[in-house]
């Protein structure tokens, strides 16, 4: 049965960060995930998800200087130490809120030594970033990025990242399913989801190919909601979209799938 969570870095963006979660919570919606939670006070979040009877599914690791382009450092040799702190800071947050799973960046690479020494670092870090979740009971997530809008990101295509992962040999490192940017990147949307059952541990959606609500683009969402249930896939698709207009206007897609109408 399809699940949907409201990103609230994206969704409800004409109110500040804190206002989201009452907004999210009196549109239907019982799970929320979000990039960035670390200009607030985890107690401060805690009572907001709490008093809304919301779930957490997914939190990213600091990226670095958002507004100057970074976008992580999992890939990047000369950010070792900013690296090992993001992800002992994500953990601390995850584990306050009680976020299931973590969202590491890999980085843009431009600037940094050969390919092989960015796998090579991104392959050490990601050891070690599983290794320290795991004993916080944490799933870490790694997601391929269309290389339109963020060009020059260290992997763009689902089977090289997922192949990376592999190499990891860490069974709580999966890969993030953002139907957006595999779409844009990869195609055959409805065939990777039924190959590559088991191996992604969190899914995103958003309309393509602009990026707004699901029911508008070139993507038949009906069909991958379906091919989702037919995999046993049972947490919730993060909705990571720009909505068209006021998010409460263009969640009439989302009606069958909310705890109240929109």
């Amino acid at each position: 049965m399809t699940r949907i969570a409201a990103n609230l870095s994206m969704l409800f963006t004409d109110a500040p960060f804190l206002d989201r979660f009452d907004r999210a919570g009196a549109a239907g919606f019982d799970t929320v995930e979000f990039l960035f939670p670390y200009d607030h006070p985890i107690d401060v979040v805690k009572t907001r998800l709490d008093r809304n009877g919301l779930r957490l599914s997914l939190i990213n690791a600091p990226a670095g200087d958002w507004t100057a382009g970074e976008r992580g450092f999992a890939a990047r040799p000369s950010k070792r130490a900013e690296f090992r702190a993001s992800v002992e800071q994500a953990i601390t947050y995850a584990t306050g809120l009680g976020c299931p799973r973590i969202h590491v960046m890999s980085g843009i690479t431009a600037g940094e030594p050969d390919r092989a020494a960015c796998e090579a670092v991104w392959t050490e870090n990601l050891r070690e970033a599983a290794d320290m979740a795991a004993s916080a009971g944490l799933f870490i997530s790694i997601e391929p990025l269309n290389s339109r809008d963020v060009p020059g990101y260290f992997i763009a295509h689902q089977d090289p990242t997922l192949a990376l992962i592999q190499g990891l040999d860490r069974r709580n490192v999966l890969l993030q399913f953002d139907v957006y940017h595999t779409q844009i990147m990869d195609g055959d949307i409805i065939r990777r989801i039924e190959r590559l059952k088991g191996a992604y541990g969190h899914v995103q959606i958003a309309g393509v190919p602009d990026r707004h609500e699901p029911d508008t683009g070139e993507l038949n969402y009906a069909e991958i909601f379906a091919a989702f249930d037919r995999t046993g896939f049972d947490g919730p698709l993060g909705c990571e979209y720009n909505p068209r207009g006021r998010t409460e206007d263009g969640l009439g897609w989302a009606a069958p799938y909310l705890r109240t109408p929109a």
